[in-house]
């Protein structure tokens, strides 16, 4: 537990803790000391002014009244009355360090009790007093024992005392408590990760229902672990394709070569040339697109965003594929709303906008559907979506989310042209763009042509 990082934090805090609530034990009882002490004093002083105005009512013998009075009660002043010799006459304090009656004003002294007017000596005390000289000589201490603001002293400051003990013990269990709680979790945490690290991407880290800082930094490895478990598939996927997808058209390619090779007659060697270099440009495309989807994956072009008219890139791209729809038998239909504008990579979008409409004549080609393409731009609030829509075969509901990985055709003959990843850049090209690409029917109720709708779906971005 002490190499935990919690541990030593806490263990630190609990030290700043002890630290301040020592100062703050002293800082109280100093305080507290020193208001007695100024109460004292006040006291006295006006303790000093009743036996005066006693004195100059009723004489020796009144003022010695008022004192014998004042002494009997509980948490009596200290009184001694001395005469111009220095002789004690009368008070409750047994025995004096000689002059402590010589001046006059405030002094600290050590005495021992006796009851007023009685012989006798008790334990010594510390007091402070304050000394007078009457208008016929005699000499008044009036006193007070300062062992009670020092008993005030020691009783606060054990109840401080006690207090902090008690508070810090539990602040220690409840440390402990807590701490444990915690250290469980990152147990737990820890756990998952190694499964990770084995090999097993599909653990997850435990993500708990209150919402803290434990469950927040889970969700985004959650995140980002199902991300790179999606990278991974890919990767997989693309191996296991490479070698099917690739082999073929470069054992044609070598198989071409040889035969170029082999031809006498210039004509058909020109021929078999002409097919290599075919073959070499479609293996170039095929690569260009692997990059082209790696990049837009890595997040490598992301500097590269600005705002861009997304009508005009729509349109554009429309009136540039209206001949290859014209000469497929397709007509090419839009209904762009003018003036929608994102915040993205034009080019990017203007190849996954290709990628669509490629798609789109490629297999509405010949179909039993209608022979007509359209292309929609819309937004509302939430929103900007650009959709291709065709009238070809569609795509069965379960197969949708196969179609925009990595080499997979739903044309298991390989018999139209492609290479099987222009719905993956669309796909990375989205998720480049915090969007997403939906996939639905045009016509759900037609069967036999109920056609693709690709969606790109755009979010608004907020001022």
């Amino acid at each position: 537990m002490f190499r935990s990082t919690a541990v030593r934090l806490s263990g630190l805090y609990i030290l700043l803790f002890a630290i301040c609530a020592a100062f703050l034990v002293f800082y109280v009882t100093a305080m507290s000391e020193r208001i007695l002490a100024q109460q004292t004093r006040d006291n006295l002083v006006q303790e000093v002014s009743d036996i005066q105005r006693a004195f100059d009512r009723g004489g020796l013998n009144g003022m010695l009244r008022i004192m014998e009075r004042r002494a009997r009660q509980p948490g009596a002043n200290l009184y001694v009355v001395a005469g111009p010799n220095g002789e004690i006459v009368a008070g409750n304090v047994a025995s004096l360090q000689p002059g402590v009656l010589d001046e006059q004003g405030w002094t600290r002294f050590p005495f021992s009790y006796r009851p007023f007017s009685e012989a006798g000596s008790g334990r010594e005390h510390m007091a402070i007093a304050n000394v007078v000289v009457m208008d016929n000589g005699l000499r008044v201490m009036i006193g007070r024992d300062l062992g009670e603001p020092g008993r005030f002293r020691g009783i606060v400051r054990r109840a401080l005392m006690v207090a902090l003990t008690i508070m810090g013990i539990g602040a220690l269990f409840i440390w402990f408590g807590i701490g444990r709680n915690a250290l469980k979790r990152i147990d737990r945490m820890s756990g998952a990760s190694q499964k990770i690290m084995a090999g097993d991407l599909s653990q997850r880290l435990p993500v708990g229902r209150s919402g803290d800082e434990f469950d927040r930094l889970s969700e985004s490895l959650n995140a980002m672990l199902g991300r790179i478990e999606r990278l991974n598939e890919g990767l997989r996927q693309v191996s296991d394709n490479i070698a099917h997808d690739l082999k073929t058209p470069l054992t044609r390619l070598r198989n071409k070569a040889a035969d170029a090779l082999n031809e006498d007659d210039a004509a058909h060697r020109r021929v078999a040339l002409e097919g290599i270099i075919a073959e070499s440009d479609q293996l170039i495309r095929t690569f260009n697109a692997l990059l082209m989807i790696s990049r837009v994956e890595a997040g490598s072009i992301v500097a590269e965003m600005s705002d861009i008219d997304l009508s005009a890139i729509s349109a554009d791209s429309c009136e540039l594929y209206e001949p290859a729809a014209e000469e497929a038998g397709l007509t090419l239909e839009t209904a762009i709303e003018p003036g929608l504008k994102i915040r993205g990579n034009r080019e990017l979008i203007g190849q996954a906008m290709f990628n669509l409409l490629d798609n789109a004549i490629k297999y509405s080609a010949g179909s039993k559907g209608e022979p007509t393409l359209r292309v929609v731009l819309s937004a509302d609030a939430e929103s900007v979506r650009l959709s291709v829509c065709d009238n070809g075969p569609g795509v069965p509901p379960d197969k949708r989310g196969e179609v925009v990985k990595r080499f997979v055709r739903l044309d298991a003959s390989r018999s139209k042209p492609g290479t099987g990843l222009g719905l993956s850049l669309v796909e990375a090209v989205m998720e480049l763009h915090g969007g997403a690409l939906v996939l639905t029917a045009t016509h759900p109720e037609d069967a036999e042509a109920p056609g693709l709708t690709a969606t790109m779906v755009f979010p608004v971005r907020r001022p």
